[in-house]
């Protein structure tokens, strides 16, 4: 007797947020990101209006308070329960983990060599903070579901990867970066402790009394996420222009920068891909692998890098303004892709499913 197909059930976290992904829309053409051009406009801005004596204390004192309100709200939208529900799909999430904080930064260490013939070591350094950021998450659900691909372990492994980066990103940073990186120093972890994970946990705390607020008014938290993020990088790039760091970056080293970058997306995105069939994983979760553990996130990756590098951080964030924008036109095109793709494409290469103690397949 002939089955069809068998269905995944879903995890406890379809219920909380699918009707939020059901809203994402697949992209008609391959626009820039508009938010993109607000930051190149941030940029301009810095370039010709930077933030001077007096201007620059107080963009600086509301740039630190605006990166500890960002990472405040960020603590009371993520639900504790619902991340402790995903973990259920361990394999998958310590996947997306270990190309996240392993592969990526090995990566960024191995760049080290195109220095000086590609890159200069202030574009190095920036390129390896790059590669020790955490994933994505919106953008990450987004493309996962244009894909037909498991749409809620991509929701919860970008969750899991924000909140283990406000850790694991500073640490990483102090051992690859240590003193070349700018104003990094040992200190630099307290701070961020004090400026980053402080306000996150407040958040977390509070999130029983203020969850339902955050929810209903989204939107509008969302323009101030943003608005948040387009001071950072006024701040980083106004000290980047008075302390003279651009005269460091020539077109040709953009370029240089601009291709490593691009090589690196597809090495990252070949693996992820591959290296989760070799794994055994079935097709939608492959695609949620490849969204999740290719990308690199520029709203948490900016705060952490005002805080980590100081008046080096202009330089420091160039290359995560570069790839992330190259990695969202790579992807919405791979996600157009895959969404034409026969569902039981794999299905030869999976493993047999192995009953759990509750009946249902194990993955």
């Amino acid at each position: 007797m002939e089955r069809g197909p068998v269905r995944r059930p879903p995890t406890v976290c379809d219920t909380s947020k699918w009707s939020t992904v059901k809203r994402l829309s697949p992209p008609r053409r391959l626009p820039i990101d508009p938010y993109i051009l607000l930051l190149l406009g941030t940029v301009g801005l810095a370039a010709l209006l930077p933030a001077r004596g007096t201007s620059a204390d107080v963009a600086s004192g509301a740039s630190t308070a605006a990166i500890a309100f960002l990472f405040f709200l960020y603590g009371a939208r993520l639900s504790t329960k619902e991340a402790m529900d995903g973990l259920k799909h361990w394999r998958l999430h310590v996947t997306v983990l270990a190309c996240t904080f392993v592969v990526f930064p090995l990566l960024g260490l191995a760049s080290r060599g195109l220095v000086p013939v590609f890159l200069t070591d202030p574009l190095y350094q920036g390129l390896l903070f790059c590669t020790l950021v955490p994933s994505t998450i919106q953008s990450s659900i987004a493309f996962t579901s244009i894909a037909r691909g498991n749409v809620p372990a991509a929701i919860c492994a970008g969750s899991f990867s924000s909140l283990a980066g406000i850790v694991i990103t500073p640490l990483l940073a102090a051992a690859l970066l240590g003193g070349s990186g700018g104003g990094f120093s040992a200190d630099s972890v307290v701070e961020i402790v004090l400026q980053l994970l402080v306000p996150f946990v407040a958040g977390q705390v509070l999130r029983r009394w203020i969850g339902g607020f955050v929810v209903r008014h989204k939107k509008v938290l969302g323009l101030i996420d943003r608005g948040s993020i387009l001071l950072v990088v006024y701040t980083a790039f106004s000290e980047g222009m008075v302390q003279g760091v651009w005269h460091q970056v020539s077109p040709v080293r953009l370029a240089g920068l601009l291709a490593v970058e691009a090589v690196l997306l597809a090495v990252m995105l070949l693996l992820t891909w591959y290296g989760a069939k070799a794994l055994r994983f079935g097709r939608e979760d492959r695609i949620a692998i490849q969204f999740a553990g290719s990308k690199k996130s520029l709203a948490s990756g900016l705060p952490m890098a005002s805080v980590l590098f100081g008046a080096h951080a202009s330089l420091a964030v160039l290359p995560l303004m570069l790839f992330h924008q190259m990695q969202l036109m790579v992807c919405a095109v791979i996600a157009k892709r895959r969404s034409h793709d026969p569902v039981a494409e794999d299905t030869a290469a999976v493993a047999p499913p192995v009953p759990t103690a509750a009946g249902t397949p194990g993955r």
